[in-house]
């Protein structure tokens, strides 16, 4: 009976603790709720100055000081005629959304930073090398990563390039039904660029919309052509400029131009037909002749090497 009462009154004393301690906490977590939430009300009440620069996003706070930083460095890096030699780079490229000349050279500054550590990292943690070679591949870590913008430009220009060779007679010939039937030559590029897809497409827009707003059609066109090195559509493009100086029918020159497109055409589809032999060379030698030689003459020279055995 006396256990009882003495196991009754501690489980009294420690209901009593527990409560106890669930008041304290109570009372601290309200405590920390009317704390923040005067934080939050002083935050509130603060002056819009204070409060602007942590309401700004990430990218106006740390990426954009950081791309201009990386502007100023890459700036005093790069030579005077910089900018026009990247401006054409970023023409024969279609002038991707969101490249510009200041980016460019911000990235080549970022990527002569990056590319290093990245090096390093391989060369030091992944790869069991010498002194001397971990610090060539650094160095050329620092190379590839300054020339990795140059790189992609020169990429996406080589691709945009193939593209309009391989657009360009189909377009010529659009244009020159075009025209053949009554229509004018500027009607005759919206025909064009609305029923072509890919960069040429594109260029005619361009150009189009450089005529509407009052720029001459010699301008627009020799515009055409300063944003591309291939010299098929520079040639023709001359022919219209020409054309257009003396006068002479649009239709006339559309249609040889067109003729003489058709020819180069067949040309390079003659020219890669030759190539083929030549490619299949070094295949046929190291993959193709070996594995013949296996399964014709090794059950022969397993043969010769039993009787003889």
């Amino acid at each position: 009976m006396t256990m009882l009462l003495i196991l009754g009154l501690l489980l009294v004393l420690l209901a009593i603790y527990l409560v106890s301690m669930a008041s304290r906490t109570a009372q601290h977590e309200s405590a920390s709720v009317a704390r923040a939430l005067a934080a939050l009300e002083a935050m509130g009440g603060a002056p819009r100055e204070l409060t602007a620069e942590l309401d700004r996003p990430f990218k106006e706070r740390v990426l954009d000081p950081l791309q201009r930083r990386a502007l100023a460095i890459g700036r005093t890096f790069t030579g005077a005629d910089s900018s026009e030699r990247i401006r054409h780079k970023l023409d024969l490229a279609g002038s991707p959304v969101g490249w510009t000349v200041d980016r460019v050279v911000a990235l080549k500054v970022v990527g002569l930073v990056v590319g290093p550590v990245i090096a390093a990292a391989v060369a030091f943690l992944v790869l069991d090398l010498s002194l001397t070679t971990r610090i060539v591949v650094v160095g050329a870590g620092a190379v590839l990563g300054f020339f990795a913008v140059n790189f992609y430009l020169y990429q996406k220009g080589y691709d945009r390039q193939k593209q309009l060779q391989k657009d360009l007679p189909d377009a010529i010939d659009l244009l020159t039904i075009s025209v053949e039937s009554g229509l004018a030559f500027d009607a005759a590029v919206q025909q064009v660029s609305r029923n072509t897809e890919g960069p040429l497409s594109d260029e005619f827009s361009r150009a189009l919309r450089e005529m509407q707003i009052g720029s001459g059609r010699s301008d627009a066109l020799r515009g055409m052509a300063d944003r591309t090195n291939l010299p098929e559509f520079r040639g023709f493009i001359g022919s219209l400029v020409q054309a257009d100086a003396f006068g002479i029918p649009i239709a006339q020159v559309l249609r040889v131009q067109s003729s003489e497109m058709r020819v180069k055409r067949r040309q390079r589809a003659e020219e890669k037909a030759q190539q083929v032999p030549v490619k299949m060379t070094i295949p046929l030698i190291f993959c193709i002749l070996p594995c013949l030689f296996i399964a014709v003459l090794g059950p022969a020279a397993i043969n010769i090497m039993d009787n003889f055995g």
